[in-house]
């Protein structure tokens, strides 16, 4: 697996939490009205979970998880190859930033090295 991590300093790391897991899960449940023949452009979102302190977001193509602390928000990603790494480390910063735009919240990437 590869793995990436965005510490996000933020006086509301619980709300950008809450916010992109709410987010999250309203994607899935409108996904699965769709009929099956749809182009996949996005993941597909297995599952959502989340308090106002931790989330777990699980895709078809990894999963992020997520870490609300004192003026940070902590996300760590996780996924089996390069192209899914990119592309799931695009669409939660696009989405972060994008909530967050008040805020000028920026989520710059850092890989983990493997163990």
């Amino acid at each position: 697996m590869l793995t990436a991590e965005a510490h996000i300093r933020t006086a509301h790391p619980s709300r950008y939490l809450v916010q992109l897991c709410r987010h999250a899960d309203n994607i899935s449940h409108r996904l699965r009205h769709l009929h099956a023949g749809a182009v996949q452009a996005r993941p597909e979102v297995l599952s959502v979970e989340w308090s106002e302190t931790r989330g777990v977001l699980t895709l078809n193509w990894g999963r992020c998880t997520m870490q609300a602390g004192s003026g940070m928000l902590a996300l760590r990603v996780e996924v089996p190859n390069e192209e899914n790494l990119q592309q799931v480390q695009d669409i939660i910063a696009g989405n972060l930033e994008r909530f967050g735009r008040r805020d000028h919240l920026a989520v710059t990437w850092r890989p983990v090295a493997r163990a």
